[in-house]
């Protein structure tokens, strides 16, 4: 292990990457030659795309994999961690996207444990005296009592990164930390690391989010397909060069786009009149359900979905939009209300009943919900409709030729990248992970999608091509009800919005009316007529 430099040791950088390279066992060059240098004071974002190789070159600088080839070094020489423990002990600490957490213990007990000391009452009491200064500070607030199995993912996610912060690293390195935050929490997130900055921290920021990047970062590094294409001053880019560097071509921006605040993305939108009227596809009255930890999660909620529109539902997580969406694809049952698919019943059915009702489902987790990571592309993109009877046989036994002839197809139609269907689902990025979910439920021909945080953790790439297929479904008159923590995303793509706050609609309006001061408003409780 490496000794931890002293600042005034370290001169003109803090870590130096020397041409490395990691090739994985199966082949796969992650990451090919790069160099680069982390200097103290600064916050450097990380771009590319999915599969570009910001995560295995991040995790060769904390310590989780070793390089294949080139060398990492600091002013005091060469360093080469065999851990995370090391990496730490040296000052280097990461907030990984998936989560490493003991869902049985409390936020302070799992932060207690990462510190690997003997566990006693009195480490338990000084982490929680710790955890609340650094929620004060950083405006990251969780309940530290509950078992973090029964927080929103969100919740989880501030967990994790105050965890790195009770560590008090001299790099810290967060990989997509933005994904499940809200824009509050965002700002005051990024406020706090303009402080550790200011403290003389260095600070690598991974997100698909070129507005963020802009807004807090002194440098920006580009990696497409595992190699460095870009090192440049925050103050010398702009969105579309970034864009350009990351896709390796220029976006069109099409002449009847609504475009996101940051313009990262362009949607298309073509305003089609509903006819409410009609008989709606997705019935929801007075629906009461409660959370896992036995309070009133959705509390009285009705509201109506029609064929040919998206209805977007905004807020800060956790109050309602998980519990509301397991009730509705049969995961989770309410204890009171109704809700009907096209004038039948779903409330009490499990999912399978659910589906053949024409109901599609994009989880909000797609590694616990979506996929089954050791499992084949094909044997992923039947769950749930290995019964059709194009894939059974005599006997019920399966007709893999067939199943791996729709696998193919569904690889062309969402241009999911692998290579070919018996591929492990783990070994797709994560864009490709999520189009395999996104296929294998448009494929069922669904008359309702429920869409619940479906391009969280994806580029900008992936991201567009995600939001245009939501956008072409409900073109062709299919309902969609869309939950997202990415409030220019329910904005941008919904025909009417719904705020939640604690269980609650604060309003439901079409997008038009919603101005983001007023949104604010509603997501944090305050009520219409006081907003009016």
């Amino acid at each position: 292990m490496s000794k931890r430099p002293r600042s005034d040791e370290i001169a003109k950088y803090y870590l130096r990457a020397e041409r490395i390279t990691k090739i994985y066992g199966d082949g796969t060059v992650a990451v090919r030659d790069v160099s680069l240098d982390i200097h103290q004071g600064e916050v450097i974002g990380l771009l590319g795309e999915n599969g570009a190789g910001k995560t295995t070159l991040t995790k060769m600088l904390s310590g989780l994999l070793p390089p294949t080839s080139g060398r990492v070094s600091s002013p005091l020489g060469a360093i080469r961690f065999s851990s995370p423990r090391e990496a730490l002990a040296f000052g280097i600490g990461m907030v990984h996207q998936h989560f490493a957490l003991v869902g049985t213990f409390t936020a302070a007990e799992n932060v207690a444990l990462s510190h690997e000391r003997p566990f006693a009452r009195t480490q338990l009491a000084n982490t929680r005296a710790r955890l609340e200064e650094l929620m004060a500070e950083s405006g990251l607030h969780v309940p530290l009592d509950v078992p973090v199995e029964k927080l929103a993912v969100g919740e989880q996610q501030r967990v994790e990164i105050l965890k790195v912060l009770t560590r008090e690293v001299d790099c810290l390195i967060l990989d997509e930390p933005t994904s499940v935050l809200t824009p509050l929490e965002v700002d005051e997130l990024f406020v706090f690391l303009g402080k550790l900055r200011d403290e003389g921290k260095s600070i690598i920021l991974i997100t698909h989010k070129l507005k963020e990047v802009k807004s807090i970062t002194d440098r920006i590094i580009v990696l497409r397909h595992g190699e460095l294409v870009g090192d440049v001053r925050t103050s010398e880019s702009t969105t579309e060069t970034l864009a350009q560097l990351m896709v390796g071509e220029v976006l069109e921006h099409e002449a009847d786009a609504v475009e996101l605040s940051d313009r990262d993305l362009p949607i298309r939108r073509v305003r089609k009149p509903v006819d409410r009227a009609t008989q709606s596809v997705l019935h929801v009255q007075s629906l009461t359900s409660k959370g896992n930890t036995g309070e009133t999660a959705v509390d009285d909620v009705s509201f109506d979905i029609h064929g040919g529109e998206i209805f977007g539902i905004a807020g800060v997580e956790g109050n309602g939009q998980s519990e509301l969406v397991e009730s509705l694809t049969g995961l989770r049952v309410p204890i009171a209300g109704q809700a009907t698919i096209n004038g039948t019943n779903i409330l009490g059915k499990d999912p399978r009943e659910i589906y053949k009702l024409g109901v599609a489902h994009i989880p909000e987790d797609r590694w616990e919900l979506g996929l089954i990571l050791p499992f084949t592309l094909a044997e992923n993109a039947i769950l749930g409709v290995h019964q059709w009877k194009q894939f059974k046989g005599p006997l019920s036994f399966l007709r893999w030729g067939r199943i791996n002839k729709h696998v193919r197809e569904l690889m062309d139609r969402f241009e999911i990248r692998a290579t070919g269907p018996s591929a492990p689902a783990k070994s797709l990025s994560g864009g490709n992970q999520q189009k395999l979910i996104v296929g294998r439920e448009l494929a069922k021909d669904p008359a309702i999608i429920v869409a619940s945080q479906p391009t969280r953790g994806l580029d900008i790439g992936a991201a567009k091509y995600i939001r245009d297929l939501l956008v072409e479904m409900r073109d062709i008159g299919r309902a969609i009800l869309l939950v997202s923590a990415d409030l220019d995303e329910v904005l941008a793509l919904s025909d009417r919005v719904a705020i939640m706050y604690e269980g609650q609609f604060m309003t439901v309006c079409p997008p038009e009316e919603l101005t983001r001061e007023r949104v604010g408003l509603l997501m944090g409780g305050v009520r219409e007529e006081a907003v009016a």
